[in-house]
């Protein structure tokens, strides 16, 4: 039962990692960006990079970060601004994106699986039972990346900034806050934030160019869901992601793997607002 709990709470914990920067672009930007996958892909690839290359393994996740970042800032620039008032064509745009992204990266690596080593190895003792170091360490940056995240947008001016464009766009520019500047920020961040969560998942996983698009879909229903709050993002993540761990432990994995899909289906028919408030 101890072991049941723990891939409850680090599959949450993991799910609400990959789902984070889709959220707080999806707040500001009012679009789903459905090149997150791809980001997620190349975060991946630059893990499988500097560790090939003889880094260390801990440099991994913030070497991807920076790589998504500037990757992210280059997209918002040339792709994404142009199309905010066409949010359709900026989603189907991302959504092209995503696909040029795995064929770049098929290109340049092959469509081989690659293999990144974990920065920890084995098993550790927790409540009378042994288990995987890295998931708990990925539980343990899920917390520090929600404390993060909720400093930023609280207690930063940056995040003041965001938070008006979330509620009023056109209140906030009144106000003389540069929208753009917000935007291109938090699309940046996003795509950092989903290398970052590529990176971190690549010692549980194989690194191939389709790595990505499983956890899109799981991540673009995890934030239907959960509106712009990461508080609501939490919850699903425990809620919908224990389901999942719930299913495929006493039933079918191929059905566990489907479950989030479908409880988020049946609760947005059921709840629209998710759970989000109001």
């Amino acid at each position: 039962m101890i072991g049941l709990l723990l891939d409850v709470a680090t599959t949450a914990a993991i799910l609400f990692v990959v789902a984070a920067g889709l959220l707080i672009t999806f707040g500001v930007l009012k679009i789903i960006n459905f090149a997150h996958g791809g980001f997620l892909t190349v975060g991946g690839y630059a893990a499988l990079v500097v560790t090939q290359a003889g880094g260390s393994p801990w440099l991994a996740a913030p070497a991807a970060f920076v790589a998504g970042v500037v990757l992210g800032a280059a997209v918002e620039r040339v792709i994404v601004r142009p199309l905010y008032s066409r949010p359709l064509d900026a989603i189907l745009a991302t959504w092209g994106l995503g696909i040029v992204i795995v064929q770049l990266i098929t290109l340049a690596f092959g469509r081989g699986t690659n293999f990144v080593p974990s920065p920890v190895s084995g098993a550790v003792a927790a409540f009378g039972t042994d288990y995987s170091a890295w998931r708990l360490i990925m539980l343990v940056v899920a917390v520090l990346l929600a404390a993060a995240l909720a400093a930023l947008l609280q207690g930063t001016r940056l995040g003041l900034e965001a938070r008006a464009v979330i509620m009023n766009e056109e209140l906030a520019q009144g106000l003389g806050i540069d929208s753009t500047r917000v935007r291109f920020v938090t699309f940046a961040l996003g795509a950092g934030l989903a290398a970052f969560a590529g990176a971190l998942i690549t010692p549980l996983l194989s690194v191939d160019p389709l790595m990505g698009v499983p956890w899109l879909l799981n991540a673009f229903m995890l934030v239907l869901v959960s509106g712009t709050s990461l508080a609501s993002l939490g919850l699903a993540s425990l809620l919908l992601g224990g389901a999942q761990v719930v299913i495929s432990t006493y039933g079918n994995p191929v059905l566990g793997a489907l479950s989030i899909v479908v409880l988020a289906a049946v609760l947005l028919r059921i709840r629209p607002a998710g759970f989000a408030r109001g």
